[in-house]
């Protein structure tokens, strides 16, 4: 089946051509301007209605929302070996950072952005920033991956979403931040998929 990746290099879609790249599987990269507006065209939103990036075509099925994309693509190519497999003791914790990442992180890093605080901490989905940072943090300090010596998806996942939001001053480049951003940007998969990129908005 043909993987097709609607794509920008300035969204959230950056990190799925990381993925796909760790795969090394064929797929094509249909960029969508934003500037353009293209994300709120008619035949777009067909495929996702809320006009948003990553969307993944796979065959006849359309995956949305960036962790589900990432969980997909790892048990849709296992031989990759970005999953641990179900029943594997590190399945759970595997989960665990990837959903993290779309239920706790996003929110705090949202609110930080727009200068929100949290909400009380009987109903924040993160409880407050520091301390949702300090869980992520903490695990990749005993490293070097966020599963200790096995590179999954939650490692492209987290190495990208950290590069970006350190980038902006979103999140505080801590020393263990910095060098878990380093690790993961210094892989071949980072550096195709950014060469790509530059490749794919030259020719627009």
């Amino acid at each position: 089946m043909a993987l097709t990746l609607y794509h920008h290099p300035h969204s959230r879609s950056a990190g799925i051509r990381v993925m796909l790249e760790e795969l090394g599987v064929d797929y094509e990269a249909k960029l969508v301007d934003l500037q353009a507006g293209e994300q709120r065209r008619p035949e777009f939103l067909a495929l996702n209605p809320l006009g948003k990036l990553p969307t993944l075509v796979d065959g006849d099925t359309v995956v949305t929302e960036q962790v589900a994309v990432y969980l997909h693509l790892a048990d849709r190519f296992p031989e990759a070996g970005l999953a641990p497999a179900i029943g594997d003791p590190e399945r759970g914790s595997y989960l665990r950072w990837l959903v993290y990442y779309a239920s706790c992180f996003e929110p705090a890093v949202v609110d930080r952005s727009l200068k929100r605080g949290p909400a009380e901490p009987s109903v924040s989905p993160y409880r407050d920033f520091d301390s949702m940072l300090g869980a992520i943090e903490a695990q990749i300090e005993r490293g070097p991956w966020v599963l200790g010596e096995r590179f999954s998806a939650a490692d492209v996942l987290w190495g990208t979403a950290l590069n970006w939001t350190t980038q902006f001053g979103l999140v505080p480049e801590t020393p263990v931040i910095k060098d878990y951003i380093q690790r993961t940007q210094a892989r071949p998969a980072f550096q195709r998929a950014k060469e790509l990129d530059a490749a794919l908005l030259a020719a627009a």
